[in-house]
């Protein structure tokens, strides 16, 4: 997977964007002799001294033309939109503009698993990192969960499987990446506040197939007619997996996961060794047994990761009890289709729902709470929109803090609901992430849990 001829030495190279994917870039370019200039809008910056001993030139508070003018390569973190005038300028001169996981994928020396969808990629990594790893093969977890992919680059080995969540926002600047399995979970509208459209997002995710050839595998969710149709393209060897339907190579049902072959399903994983609650979860999990199952994974190391895990924090997360009623942090799921899963997984359900809107429509939340909702309760610069789209299906009411949330949800689940945080939007207007949206519920709910 390496790229022998790919050197950056003795060139200046600018990295856009400070975030931990534009620092472990930054310091990479350096290991490898570039002359580095890191750029960020942030007036200061918590690693610059580490940096800057490590030779990296800072240019904090700003962008500068003159630095994207003056460069022989562009790497961006991707964090950072492509859209910046300042990088169509650098395009306009002919500089080759590439992101963080591009650059890092072109010194990688082991196979390279890559995963992405609108929804389940960080589960499904997690698990495939898991299940390789009890069939013994050495395996970097990374990308957009865990640690960037230029940190890893220095331990890559050629036995190394490196198992990489990818986003749009990586996988749009690409150019050579090359997974050896790519899988393509599901699609639905997100990040519309960053990509100009639902075709420009679509556009970036199938990415992950561009460069694939007919020596490698590409791993597709049949139950997504999105998904089978962004994968009609691809050159390489297609598997697919499913709940729904038996005619998927890998498919569940019957108390297993199953391998279908030309001699009869072969059994690959029971469903009982699984403890995550929703079909999509479970989904995720037949994805994670198709992707593993091809990378050499034998059905004991399958069932043997799944022991004692219980999903990743923040997603799908039980936190508590009170009374009757149970508390459910599923703080990642930040678009509607994904609230929509969470809500389906549940009955009884009072959802809080809100944040800063980044594109689909609360509408398709209807559905979903018709049959498994009790209430809504909203939060965020979404309030508006969310009490417009739903409170003709249940009721609606309007929390200004998370704190307040909690106890107004709490209040309409009494006796038997659950309290669902599904939030279908970012977190932005009110926390710093989903992680810090998801700790503060954990918080309030804890402290509910502790009143009298």
């Amino acid at each position: 997977m390496t790229t022998p001829t790919f050197s950056v030495s003795g060139l200046p190279v600018l990295v856009v964007g400070a975030a931990r994917s534009g620092v472990a870039a930054a310091h990479l370019l350096a290991r490898r002799g570039a002359m580095v200039t890191l750029t960020d809008q942030k007036a200061t910056l918590p690693e610059a001294s580490e940096l800057q001993a490590a030779g990296v030139r800072l240019e904090l508070g700003r962008h500068t033309m003159q630095s994207f003018e003056t460069t022989r390569l562009v790497v961006m973190s991707p964090g950072v939109p492509l859209e910046l005038p300042e990088v169509a300028r650098a395009r306009a001169l002919g500089i080759p503009v590439i992101g963080e996981l591009e650059l890092a994928s072109r010194w990688l020396r082991g196979p390279i698993v890559a995963i992405t969808g609108t929804k389940g990629k960080s589960t499904t990594t997690t698990l495939v990192g898991r299940m390789l790893e009890a069939a013994g093969r050495r395996v970097m977890v990374g990308g957009n969960i865990g640690y960037p992919v230029s940190a890893q680059v220095e331990a890559s080995t050629a036995d190394t499987v490196h198992v990489i969540e990818a986003s749009s926002f990586q996988l749009e600047a690409t150019d050579t990446f090359r997974p050896w399995i790519a899988a393509l979970l599901n699609f639905s509208p997100d990040h519309l506040d960053r990509h100009p459209g639902e075709a420009a997002y679509a556009a970036a995710k199938t990415r992950i197939f561009a460069n694939q050839q007919a020596d490698d595998w590409a791993v597709i969710n049949a139950d997504s007619p999105e998904a089978m149709r962004m994968s009609q393209q691809t050159r390489a060897r297609v598997v697919r997996y499913g709940l729904d339907t038996d005619t998927a190579e890998v498919h569940a049902g019957r108390g297993f996961v199953w391998h279908r072959t030309s001699e009869g399903d072969v059994p690959l994983l029971p469903i009982s060794a699984v403890h995550l609650s929703g079909r999509h979860m479970l989904s995720n999990v037949v994805a994670a047994t198709a992707i593993s199952h091809l990378a050499g994974a034998t059905e004991a190391s399958l069932a043997q990761a799944l022991e004692g895990f219980t999903g990743l924090e923040h997603v799908m997360e039980p936190v508590g009890q009170r009374g009757g009623v149970r508390f459910v942090n599923d703080s990642k799921a930040t678009n509607v289709d994904a609230a929509a899963r969470s809500i389906e997984s549940f009955d009884k359900v009072v959802a809080i729902v809100g944040g800063k809107f980044k594109g689909g429509d609360f509408a398709d939340l209807a559905e979903p709470l018709r049959s498994h909702g009790r209430a809504v309760v909203a939060i965020g610069e979404a309030r508006p929109m969310v009490r417009a789209a739903l409170a003709e299906v249940v009721p609606v009411v309007e929390a200004s803090t998370l704190a307040d949330a909690v106890r107004q949800a709490w209040d309409l689940a009494v006796p038997d609901g659950v309290v669902l945080l599904a939030p279908a939007c970012s977190s932005f207007d009110m926390f710093r992430d989903y992680a810090d949206r998801g700790m503060r519920f954990k918080e309030e709910v804890q402290r509910l849990i502790a009143e009298p």
